[in-house]
């Protein structure tokens, strides 16, 4: 039958997940870090998800598809429910609780002294922050996901020392930061850019965003992406 449904443009998806939160059907998941819809009869054609999206990336379309099945929905949820509490309806690995045993880790003449800061400049927050500023001048640029920063344990020194530091999470904000980050690319002399991100799959939205302001400032700043595992380990160099 031809009715309306949703359709998911994979290029504008973040990774966010907000729409397969949204979703009281369960017919959106998250794929190799990218929404998807699982199956027709899932989708009731209402539309929840769209106002989810920070970015415009899911719409309506008319096309060939499975009628709604309630009933095949409703065998779904009941399923869902059966799960253990962490397993989250979105299946986002970046809401799934566990505990991190470090009891073994603690690096033998570790000493209690305080740490100091290698923050260069005030505010941190890529929504706040300024998209021009004297500090951008010349600055290599740290984008992290704000998680990183408490996963990685050394991240002052191997990330925010000489760097000025951009931090965010775009599935918490709701927003697409890659127009923000074009700005202050586009408008200042910047040399270089990291971006830290967590392994979970919704953490692709503030790589995605990077990406495409480095594409559309129109200028070639050398980029590299780190990876931090959620038990705060470097999964690449």
């Amino acid at each position: 039958m031809i009715r309306r449904i949703i359709e998911i443009n994979e290029e504008k998806c973040n990774g966010c997940g907000a729409c397969a939160a949204a979703c009281h059907e369960g017919a959106i998941g998250m794929v190799n870090g990218k929404a998807r819809l699982l199956r027709d009869d899932y989708c009731d054609g209402l539309g929840d998800c769209l106002p989810a999206c920070p970015t415009g990336a899911i719409t309506f379309t008319e096309r060939e598809a499975a009628e709604y099945d309630a009933a095949a929905v409703a065998e779904k949820m009941s399923a869902e429910k059966q799960k253990k509490p962490h397993d989250t309806p979105c299946g986002c690995p970046g809401s799934m609780a566990k505990a991190i045993n470090r009891t073994t880790e603690r690096a033998q003449g570790s000493c209690d002294a305080a740490v100091p800061s290698e923050l260069n400049q005030w505010p941190v927050q890529i929504k706040l922050v300024p998209a021009r500023a004297p500090y951008f001048d010349g600055a290599h640029l740290l984008i992290s996901a704000d998680c990183a920063a408490y996963a990685y344990g050394n991240f002052h020194r191997e990330f925010i020392k000489d760097r000025i530091t951009l931090i965010g999470c775009p599935k918490l904000d709701g927003c697409d930061y890659s127009e923000k980050l074009t700005e202050i690319i586009r408008n200042n002399d910047i040399k270089s850019v990291t971006v830290v991100r967590m392994e979970v799959p919704c953490c692709g939205g503030i790589e995605h965003a990077a990406v495409t302001a480095l594409k559309n400032s129109g200028k070639f700043i050398p980029w590299q992406v780190v990876t931090i595992s959620t038990d705060g380990k470097r999964l690449n160099v």
